[in-house]
């Protein structure tokens, strides 16, 4: 009976794709319809803090591509939202106040998606980033299911954040999006949840399939607390787990953590669709920010980038 409610779980995931990353990126597109109202912004348009989102690591979301609504509703909330292509360096991360990086890949697996698995970022590129967070920049980073934690998994674990290359899955929950609550303490009591307002609290997250990872230290977010919750590494993209396919049980591991670095700050998250708004498949289906069961992760996500930029203390 496990076996096939994860079978089930990844059959779903995976409804509108095959073996092909190419044709997942096709059949993943984001909804231009999707402006859900702001009640108080931020910052004044255009006077916000910089966001610079990473275009450099052939990243499989972008500002341009599934990642548009992120990015439009961070605009929207007075961030200036920049798509950026540039190596990660000293200097060149002077440029923005916040990084953001959404499943990056590397040149060969982001046309393939099997082994063997290449880094996303040079160890000059990671101690970059580790610098500049450490002297007062912000990173937001998600690392989606297999094989993301392979190829990006490196710059989380400068963060003590470690990933498992694999699909979190939570058998017993209901088919569909995996909800995180306030009530069931799966999502954390913290200013990010608290907003800076009661309108802008929030009591619900849902998350789209995705990874799991332990952590080293700061806060939890969003934590795995089903018993039967694992994740499990398939022997290639695609392929349906069986009896035999491993797995490690994730009871008590994360799927969102902040962490403050010196004077910065960095928030990691292990699912990238959760801060999206796309249209999935042939039939056109909200998956994101524009399901109805996420309707409060706008919020969320608005009220990460306020502890980001420091809006949020704590």
């Amino acid at each position: 009976m496990r076996i096939t409610k994860i079978i089930i779980a990844f059959s779903l995931h995976l409804a509108m794709a095959t073996l092909c990353a190419a044709e997942i990126k096709a059949q993943q597109v984001p909804d231009p319809d999707f402006k859900p109202p702001i009640e108080k912004p931020a910052y004044t348009e255009g006077k916000g803090p910089v966001v610079l989102i990473d275009e450099a690591h052939f990243n499989f979301h972008t500002a341009s591509g599934r990642y548009q609504s992120f990015a439009d509703l961070l605009r929207r909330d007075g961030y200036v939202g920049q798509a950026w292509k540039e190596k990660f360096g000293r200097e060149s991360l002077k440029a923005g106040k916040i990084l953001v990086i959404a499943n990056a890949l590397s040149q060969r697996n982001a046309i393939n998606w099997n082994p063997p698995f290449d880094p996303s970022f040079t160890d000059e590129e990671i101690a970059a980033v580790r610098e500049w967070v450490n002297q007062g920049g912000a990173l937001m980073m998600m690392v989606d299911h297999f094989p993301m934690p392979a190829t990006a998994g490196k710059l989380a674990e400068a963060f003590g954040v470690r990933f498992h290359n694999g699909y979190a899955v939570d058998p017993q929950a209901p088919p569909g999006p995996l909800l995180y609550t306030r009530a069931d303490k799966s999502l954390a009591d913290h200013p990010i949840t608290r907003g800076r307002s009661e309108k802008e609290r929030v009591d619900s997250v849902a998350t789209f399939t995705g990874s799991a990872f332990q952590i080293d230290g700061g806060d939890p977010i969003l934590s795995f607390l089903g018993p039967e919750a694992i994740s499990y590494t398939p022997e290639a993209f695609g392929r349906p787990p069986n009896k035999d396919t491993p797995r490690v049980p994730i009871k008590g591991w994360h799927q969102g953590v902040v962490v403050k670095v010196g004077k910065g700050r960095v928030a990691i998250f292990g699912e990238a669709a959760m801060f999206s708004a796309q249209l999935a498949g042939p039939q056109k289906r909200p998956m994101g920010m524009n399901d109805p069961v996420a309707k409060q992760n706008p919020q969320f996500l608005l009220n990460v980038m306020h502890w980001l930029s420091g809006l949020l203390q704590k």
